[in-house]
């Protein structure tokens, strides 16, 4: 299974959110680019970044820095955050990012997510972030009457690469993920899935490991808060 460090940049720093909420912020010390390299130092292989300015302005904020990380780290990364047209997929792409992951364009316009998949093949990644079984979109801001499961068997025959879900109400909690409704996501995707939100404990992260179409886990505020340590979570990566 393969282990996703998360670094989610705001204002050019690192910071961790609870639940989506930029009012719920935490800011750390670590620049993104030396904390991609620390990833990268311990021996993992994947990044998962969250550009929070694009999410909010639907552009390429920090692409000087997700570029700094990749050609620094070599790390494979996936990145999302803001991503609503092929010209922003293609800078990502130019810079060396491995997955682009479409959100909240991609549940507006199910033709956007269908064409990116067709123009860029194996390039896209899907990110259905979820409260209560309903998506959210636009940062987490508006909540949709979309059921999680309905829109993916909508999608599932696109061609999309991977599908990242994420709990909303799980998210930046150290509460665990919500393993229930990623089962029932991973049953139906027609691609392999990430399980994103909550992750408190190395327990989690083993558990993932033995559920069906899972093919990895992002962490992030657990490690920052030093719940799981880099040493030991990286024995699980595969």
């Amino acid at each position: 299974m393969k282990i996703f460090p998360a670094i989610d940049i705001k204002d050019k720093k690192c910071v961790r959110l609870v639940k989506g909420d930029f009012n719920n912020k935490t800011e750390y010390k670590n620049s993104p680019v030396n904390q991609a390299n620390s990833y990268k130092d311990h021996g993992f292989k994947n990044l998962h970044i969250v550009d929070l300015d694009g999410a909010l302005y639907g552009e390429t904020v920090n692409l000087d820095i997700v570029y700094e990380i990749v050609k620094k780290s070599n790390l494979k990364v996936e990145i999302g955050g803001g991503i609503r047209n092929f010209e922003n997929i293609q800078k990502y792409l130019d810079v060396g990012v491995e997955k682009i992951i479409l959100g909240s364009a991609a549940i507006k316009d199910k033709n956007f997510l269908r064409e990116a998949c067709l123009k860029f093949p194996g390039k896209i990644a899907l990110g259905l972030d979820a409260k209560d079984g309903k998506l959210s979109v636009s940062g987490w801001k508006e909540n949709s009457n979309i059921s999680t499961l309905e829109f993916l068997k909508g999608v599932n025959d696109y061609g999309v690469s991977r599908l990242i879900f994420t709990d909303i109400n799980r998210d930046g909690t150290k509460e665990s993920p919500n393993f229930d409704e990623t089962s029932k996501v991973a049953n139906i995707s027609n691609c392999p899935v990430i399980i994103s939100g909550g992750v408190s404990s190395i327990n989690d992260v083993k558990k993932a490991s033995n559920m069906e179409n899972i093919e990895g886990i992002i962490v992030g505020k657990a490690i920052y808060d030093g719940d799981i340590k880099l040493e030991e979570l990286v024995k699980e990566d595969a």
